[in-house]
């Protein structure tokens, strides 16, 4: 089914949204974010399976990679900014709460509004990313976090990261999909951080990256690992657990690498499934 096309105003201009819209009796919204360098379409497997099951799917092309939202100042990318761009999506649908899907930045965003806004989440389905002071624990604690974090370091550059990622036509950035994501879903990635104004959108995203603390996790949680990720180490992922105080399921997945909603799409939505089928359960 091919999503429908909408648009958010936010204070610092217009998002772009796909929303695959439910067959049959709808169950409830999932709002889906993504992370980096891709785009709302890494979702497309993924709301296929869960629209079929009466759940809408919304999924904005995020602050940054929205040609009509790319702030100039790298303050505008702040990560209170990018849940509140979330929050946006959810009062425009006129919804009071959701459940939210995020993988990699899009995690990112998820946690924050998890552990600030747990009256906006309905339950929580989390994609590579630890829980974010975790993740930064291990940045300051663990070799092997720091070790595979180091690309960080460029990303933060300005100017010279968008040199690199750019040059024999985006070639680098095709690289870290590792063949593990489809050729034209790439090209659709692309199609928003490919240009050199939309890949510094998502590099501010770096940029404006500081140590986050949250709050524990009162919402029903899933979080999904990859053992094979390149990015996110065991220290991380596994500390997670001490800081949820509501239900926690954690999904360690073997032969899998950090592209979990294109390497098992149908893990993903299980688990989404499973969280929504779980709160429209009886007490």
């Amino acid at each position: 089914m091919e999503p429908q096309h909408m648009t958010v105003d936010i204070p610092v201009g217009t998002l772009d949204v796909l929303e695959w819209r439910a067959i049959g009796a709808e169950r409830g919204t999932v709002l889906a974010l993504h992370g980096f360098p891709e785009s709302p379409w890494e979702w497309e497997a993924v709301a296929g399976m869960l629209t079929r099951q009466g759940l809408r799917v919304v999924a904005p092309a995020q602050r940054g990679y929205s040609t009509g939202a790319r702030p100039e100042d790298v303050g505008e990318y702040a990560i209170e900014h990018l849940s509140a761009d979330a929050l946006a999506v959810v009062d425009q649908l006129g919804l009071e709460s959701v459940h939210v899907l995020g993988h990699d930045w899009g995690a990112s965003v998820a946690w924050w509004l998890a552990g600030h806004h747990p009256e906006r989440v309905t339950s929580l389905t989390v994609v590579s990313v630890p829980h974010l002071t975790e993740f930064a624990r291990a940045l300051e604690s663990d070799p092997d976090q720091r070790a595979r974090s180091a690309y960080f370091a460029l990303f933060r550059q300005e100017g010279k990261a968008e040199d690199v990622l750019l040059e024999d036509g985006a070639r680098r950035l095709r690289e870290m999909f590792d063949e593990h994501v489809s050729e034209e879903l790439v090209d659709r990635h692309l199609e928003l951080v490919g240009s050199r104004a939309g890949l510094t959108g998502a590099l501010n995203w770096y940029r404006a990256m500081r140590r986050y603390d949250l709050p524990a996790i009162s919402v029903p949680t899933t979080y999904l690992w990859g053992r094979d990720d390149p990015a996110i180490g065991r220290t991380g992922a596994e500390a997670t657990a001490s800081r949820m105080t509501g239900e926690y399921r954690f999904v360690p997945l073997s032969a899998t690498g950090h592209w979990i909603p294109e390497q098992a799409p149908d893990v993903v939505a299980a688990e989404v499934l499973d969280r929504v089928s779980s709160d429209a359960a009886p007490a």
